[in-house]
């Protein structure tokens, strides 16, 4: 059954290799000098930003245990009381309480086998948006920037880099590569972000904007000529999208309440939904949030709780997305920091546990109905195909066709690449 109103079309996945695009140059060309390896460099970004790839990453902030969804061992002596429940792929189970989701198997590939060693929330979630551990020397941006810097479209009105939900101000930046990075923050979806109407003619408006202008002359001719240019960057973008039509992707109001229902009544499924309507008018990369995910205690009551509201927003993500066309260009990503222990604690609650934890995946190339990986019997350890974080971060990059390798100059004068290590999960594209 469509429960999404609106016109399908159907849009094709055309995979572009930095190695394919420099061949497809004419070598004549650049060897009399016509091209420069920054042109090309130039050309190659132009051509990724063409194929508008996007992506989503559902956080689910506070670290989730496998057991409660989607590595469920019901026969074992700490599985708890969670159920496993069929999936439309035959052979697939998870846990109860994911019953959507388990409808959406056919295109989502669950990671049993997820494995790191950082097991502090703050370290960890900021080395599953980085790719890097914390450095007190360096502030790296977080993956979504460094997408958002190679096939984003800094010139369209939307930012690149949107994030919806209650950050808790530990949501990871730009680091180095500066404002023209930075998230956009959304903190509840359904509303429209603070400040972003103007109240104003736009006439008015424009004047005001001005007036600010010959003020930041001023304070830049006496030394603040760097702060200047970060806070024109700022007001400019900020400007381009209070004076832009595209402002209304904002107002959920125009989808239908069919659509709002499947999504579900909460935060995170509007946050879903708006996540969609993000992408679909050219957004790189969205996250949306969802918090409570600690539990170390009352696990299974808080766990059930959680998928009550991630569950339908996450499978009507993934549904809305292939009826529109538009699944093979976004990659969706949901996951955590870390997973929980396979010991249950004294106030039936999980702790922290890296050692082995879970994460599903799907569009963006990903084969669905697939499962990589797989835990011990307890739940315990990793039995076979180990993903590292590095690992998952390059099978993003594969998927968007981005660069894992590039380097960018860190303020140290150090060369860092997007992705440290690693390799991409190659099993999920097959």
């Amino acid at each position: 059954m469509n429960l999404f109103h609106h016109q399908s079309v159907k849009v094709s996945r055309h995979g572009f290799s930095r190695r394919g695009f420099l061949q497809t140059l004419s070598a004549g060309a650049v060897a009399a000098g016509a091209l420069n390896f920054r042109d090309v460099m130039s050309l190659h970004a132009e051509e990724l930003r063409k194929q508008g790839m996007s992506m989503i990453l559902l956080w689910m902030a506070g670290g989730p245990s496998h057991f409660e969804t989607f590595d469920p061992k019901p026969e074992a002596e700490n599985g708890g009381p969670t159920e496993a429940i069929d999936t439309a792929v035959p052979g697939i189970q998870i846990a109860n309480g994911w019953e959507k989701t388990a409808a959406q198997m056919q295109d989502i590939a669950l990671i049993r086998s997820m494995t790191n060693k950082e097991g502090n929330h703050r370290r960890a979630t900021y080395q599953m948006h980085t790719g890097y551990v914390p450095s007190g020397s360096v502030k790296h941006p977080a993956l979504a920037s460094n997408i958002a810097r190679e096939i984003g479209d800094l010139d369209g009105a939307l930012p690149s880099f949107v994030t919806v939900g209650n950050a808790r101000n530990d949501n990871v930046g730009a680091g180095f590569l500066g404002v023209d990075y930075e998230p956009f923050e959304v903190n509840k979806a359904g509303e429209m972000p603070q400040n972003l109407t103007s109240t104003v003619p736009h006439p008015r408006y424009n004047k005001r904007l001005g007036l600010m202008k010959r003020l930041e002359g001023e304070f830049a001719g006496r030394g603040g000529a760097t702060n200047v240019a970060d806070h024109r960057t700022i007001y400019t973008k900020a400007s381009k999208l209070v004076l832009s039509p595209d402002v209304k992707v904002f107002d959920l109001a125009s989808e239908s309440d069919e659509t709002r229902a499947a999504y579900g009544d909460t935060d995170f499924g509007r946050g879903c939904l708006l996540a969609r309507r993000l992408v679909e008018t050219g957004v790189t990369f969205v996250e949306v949030r969802h918090n409570g995910w600690d539990t170390h205690q009352d696990n299974f009551e808080r766990v059930k709780k959680n998928a009550g509201e991630v569950d339908p927003g996450f499978a009507a993500l993934v549904q809305d997305l292939k009826q529109r066309g538009m699944l093979e260009k976004t990659l969706v990503l949901w996951t955590g920091e870390f997973g929980r222990t396979p010991r249950i604690n004294p106030r039936t609650g999980r702790d922290h546990y890296p050692r082995a934890f879970n994460a599903a995946i799907a569009g963006g190339g990903i084969k669905g109905g697939q499962v990589i990986g797989r835990t011990s019997e307890d739940g315990s350890t990793v039995e076979d195909t180990p993903v590292t974080v590095p690992d998952l971060l390059q099978t993003v990059c594969r998927s968007l066709n981005v660069e894992a390798e590039k380097e960018n100059m860190s303020p140290l004068g150090r060369p860092m690449k997007i992705v440290d290590g690693g390799k991409p999960v190659e099993q999920l594209f097959a």
